[in-house]
């Protein structure tokens, strides 16, 4: 077995709902902020946390992402109500936010971990992500770059990245279009 194959980093992410009644989904976006206060503000949405997966080191830092040798994205992770807010609402506010034809990048985020991608925790939302990717695809003429892969263990960024934006004075509000200010 290799080293890498022994890592936790490539377990799959098994942690469990924040609540009865709960799914998890991960995307990677581009830089986690503003795509955490997207679906923060998304009703249906109980609990967003942002991080890193799909890499390959465990324990990663903020500082070791950016350094381009993990393999991790910045991904946020969400904890949300099936019923309020369907995994295909998930799908769509997602593909929204990003250009999904740029490699590696999402507006001044340039990196491997500013990827774009969809990580399932079940089959029915691997079956959603792949034939919404189908539809998207539709609507531009270059490749869409995005990956659609099992979700791989998350590890949670400082505390400091969570809820960034909104410790910054910016609305967390449900159903709230105020526009979003990217800042560090």
């Amino acid at each position: 077995m290799s080293s890498s194959a022994a890592s936790p980093a490539l377990e799959p992410d098994t942690d469990a709902p924040a609540g009865e009644g709960l799914e998890v989904a991960q995307f990677a976006a581009g830089c986690f902020w503003s795509v955490e206060l997207t679906y923060q503000r998304l009703p249906g949405v109980a609990r967003t946390e942002v991080g890193y997966s799909q890499g390959h080191h465990p324990e990663p830092t903020y500082e070791l992402v950016c350094a381009h040798g993990t393999g991790h994205a910045e991904v946020v992770r969400l904890h949300y109500d099936p019923k309020a807010c369907p995994y295909a609402t998930l799908l769509d506010v997602f593909w929204a936010k990003i250009d999904p034809t740029a490699l590696n990048r999402q507006g001044e985020g340039v990196g491997t971990q500013y990827r774009t991608g969809i990580y399932y925790h079940t089959a029915e939302q691997e079956r959603l992500a792949r034939e919404s990717l189908a539809e998207e695809q539709k609507k531009w003429e270059d490749k869409i770059v995005t990956e659609i892969l099992p979700a791989k263990r998350f590890y949670p960024a400082e505390e400091y990245h969570q809820r960034h934006l909104e410790k910054g004075g910016q609305s967390a509000e449900k159903g709230c279009n105020d526009p979003m200010r990217c800042y560090g």
